[in-house]
């Protein structure tokens, strides 16, 4: 799986943005008029965003997706710019932002009708039988103002075994019906023995799956690509940045802050291109709420330079030193050592949102909706055991009673 030829650098992707840029990008929508507000938009196009084959499916998508967490019906000029620079896979589910995510894009589809055909749609439903699924699914229709997607996940599971018969003959059925093309799951905790086992699984299409600089040399992870890809499973990378910005606490912070900068690049456009060299993963996911984001991820992306040996050494080496300061999402070990069915991996999630993201109220919606017996647990679990486990030495029980005080 190659990319396809680019002629489109990332200095000439600036320059025209520039000078394109964003006057074009922040020309009104106007609903019903998508004949004549759809021309500017596809001239503008820029021919170089590159495009790979997600998995068996005979389908090319961009490397770069679109993450749908933010707040889509206030930012619809983001979505009509990700379309003119070739950000055409776009991925949200039914509870984002309470469902405004999806409402966001049916409200760009009702302007833009004929922009429907472009985009690579996914959402996905946190239910786990055929009829949550079923439901969740003619909801997300619905909002997205569209009689189908393109790609629909269960969302965030723990465990192979949750994708059993049942979801298989109901996807089976929803295929038939045209309500979807293809099938999969994203997972967040114990990614590697979930793509071990779908990979033995020939009904699974796409996978979305934690997945970074951290994460990509870990001999279990290596295989489970691996056995995925050989399996014609389309993968998308999410979580990209493992653990968010690079600090400035130590000298190897400061250097790995500085070094990609010149080069020409930054530290997190370092990261996505170290992913975007596994010609495995498909497209990477990435939450991009302001347009100088977007811009950001679209230059690495068009950008044909490669990362050195030395680079993919130094980010490798830094993944090393800083072992201890990301949760791998290996949530089996610890939660099976703390009474009570604690959802440590949830609340390291909530955690993430607030720190790395910048997403507090995001945070603050997810930890609230863990319940409150298992919420007055966090402060009075015995955590000793699961970080005597954890493989990062994380402190579990210091991590749980900070999220209870910025979260709660």
């Amino acid at each position: 799986m190659k990319n396809k030829p680019n002629c489109f650098s990332r200095r000439s992707f600036i320059k025209s943005a520039g000078a394109a840029g964003l006057g074009a990008a922040l020309a009104p929508l106007v609903p019903g008029n998508d004949s004549r507000a759809a021309a500017p938009a596809e001239a503008a196009a820029p021919a170089g965003m590159p495009t790979r084959p997600f998995g068996r499916s005979g389908v090319e998508v961009p490397i770069l997706s679109l993450g749908g967490m933010f707040d889509i019906p206030s930012n619809q000029t983001m979505l009509k710019q990700a379309i003119r620079w070739g950000v055409t896979y776009w991925d949200t589910a039914h509870i984002y932002s309470g469902g405004r995510s999806e409402e966001g894009i049916g409200q760009y589809f009702k302007a833009y009708p004929r922009h429907r055909e472009k985009i690579f749609l996914v959402t996905k439903s946190t239910a786990r039988n055929p009829k949550g699924m079923s439901r969740d699914l003619a909801t997300s229709l619905k909002r997205m103002n569209t009689d189908y997607v393109d790609l629909f996940f269960v969302h965030a599971i723990r465990d192979a075994d949750t994708m059993d018969k049942s979801m298989q003959a109901w996807a089976r059925e929803q295929k038939a019906e045209g309500r979807i093309r293809l099938f999969g799951f994203s997972t967040h905790s114990n990614m590697e023995n979930c793509l071990l086992d779908a990979a033995r699984l020939d009904w699974i299409d796409g996978i979305m799956m934690t997945y970074n600089f951290r994460l990509m040399h870990e001999k279990k992870m290596i295989s489970a690509v691996e056995a995925c890809a050989d399996a014609g499973i389309g993968l998308t990378a999410m979580k990209t940045q493992g653990g968010g910005a690079v600090g400035t606490a130590t000298s190897r912070d400061l250097e790995l802050a500085g070094r990609f900068v010149t080069r020409g690049f930054t530290d997190k456009q370092a990261k996505l291109k170290a992913i975007w060299e596994n010609p495995r993963i498909s497209a990477i996911c990435s939450q991009m709420p302001t347009m100088p984001i977007l811009m950001a991820n679209i230059a690495a992306a068009v950008d044909r330079t490669s990362l050195t040996g030395s680079d993919r050494h130094f980010l490798e080496r830094y993944a090393r030193e800083t072992f201890s300061h990301y949760c791998a999402g290996c949530t089996r070990i610890c939660e099976n050592a703390v009474a009570g069915h604690i959802p440590v991996g949830d609340v390291m999630r909530c955690l993430m949102y607030a720190r790395s993201y910048g997403n507090s109220h995001d945070a603050r919606r997810r930890f609230a909706a863990i319940p409150d017996s298992v919420r007055r647990q966090l402060a009075q679990a015995d955590f000793s055991v699961a970080e005597a486990r954890c493989p990062r030495r994380l402190p579990i029980a210091r991590l749980m009673k900070e999220a209870i005080g910025e979260l709660a």
